[in-house]
């Protein structure tokens, strides 16, 4: 049977494993922190190697994986017409040595090198292609105006709007992280080099610049004080749900959406104490348009981003 690779580039960690094609869960998996030093290739190497340890792992000879689904964080950008991939989380130079990643990148290329291996090759954003697997078979089946949001190392979104998947120009459609929440650019650098966006005052890592003065380490540590009900905690997270809910309920007054499914590493962990101050953000608001609105966890839970790699060669 011909196997498939199933590519997850994330800011945080590459994760690789194969698919058969019949549907069935990707197996197989190995996962890696995402290369940020070396050279522009590194990237694209890491995954090959990666997919040619899977496939040690399962007996299976490489030369046989002919197709692969690659479900990348962006923003992407286009050099002789193929993705390359500009992520603040990835390349230092888009914001320069403000925010420490040692290396002068602002893009590397993912889709050459890949083609060089692969017959066929699907590359999507990653909130984009999590939005197909969710429509496939998570909590989004059925649904033609809904969206896929990831709070995480990053923040995006994947859209739907009268049954079409939407991509923009050059697949960075949904890139709302990047849109303006402040003016205020105290300890506010994104590292896409803007400053008040939202996934600088939210993302992950962003808990650790904003916040570590406060003693909390990074988000899971602020998560589980607030969780305790240490009030300081929760008025940061509170902070924190006003800006992304307001985010959201953007989304749902530009597209008139009927559901967004929520995941990523932030969210997932963190839930329960999430997702009600994130639907009372979007609800609160003129319910000609928000009225229904439901926000839900990812169905493919904490696996999302693997089958999102699986519906790109679905």
């Amino acid at each position: 049977m011909t196997m498939k690779a199933c590519i997850d580039v994330g800011g945080t960690k590459v994760a690789v494993s194969l698919a058969d094609g019949t549907g069935a869960p990707p197996v197989g998996r190995r996962a890696e922190p995402t290369a940020t030093t070396g050279d522009r290739g590194a990237l694209a190497r890491q995954i090959l190697r990666l997919v040619d340890e899977v496939c040690a792992d399962l007996g299976v000879d490489p030369a046989s994986v002919t197709q692969a689904g690659v479900s990348s964080c962006g923003p992407f950008l286009f050099a002789d017409g193929l993705v390359e991939v500009s992520n603040p989380n990835i390349c230092g130079g888009m914001a320069g040595p403000g925010r420490g990643l040692g290396n002068d990148w602002v893009s590397v290329p993912l889709e050459a090198p890949l083609r060089e291996r692969f017959a066929r090759l699907r590359v999507e954003n990653d909130a984009v292609a999590a939005l197909e697997a969710e429509r496939i078979w998570g909590a989004l089946q059925g649904l033609d105006h809904c969206a896929y949001v990831t709070w995480s190392t990053g923040v995006g979104a994947g859209l739907c709007v009268d049954g079409r998947v939407l991509r923009g120009k050059n697949g960075n459609a949904g890139h709302a992280g990047h849109t303006f929440a402040s003016d205020d650019p105290i300890g506010l650098l994104c590292g896409c080099g803007n400053w008040g966006d939202v996934e600088a005052l939210v993302a992950g890592n962003a808990v650790q610049r904003r916040f570590s003065e406060g003693g909390w380490a990074d988000a899971a540590a602020l998560m589980r004080t607030a969780a305790a009900g240490d009030a300081a905690a929760l008025a940061v997270v509170d902070e924190l749900c006003r800006v992304l809910g307001r985010m959201l309920y953007n989304l749902v007054a530009l597209m008139d959406l009927q559901r967004i499914s929520l995941g990523g590493a932030v969210f997932w962990h963190n839930q329960d104490l999430l997702l009600p101050r994130l639907q009372h953000e979007v609800s609160s608001r003129l319910p000609a348009l928000t009225a229904g609105v439901r926000l839900v966890p990812a169905g493919l839970a904490d696996k999302v981003g693997d089958y999102a790699a699986l519906a790109l060669v679905h």
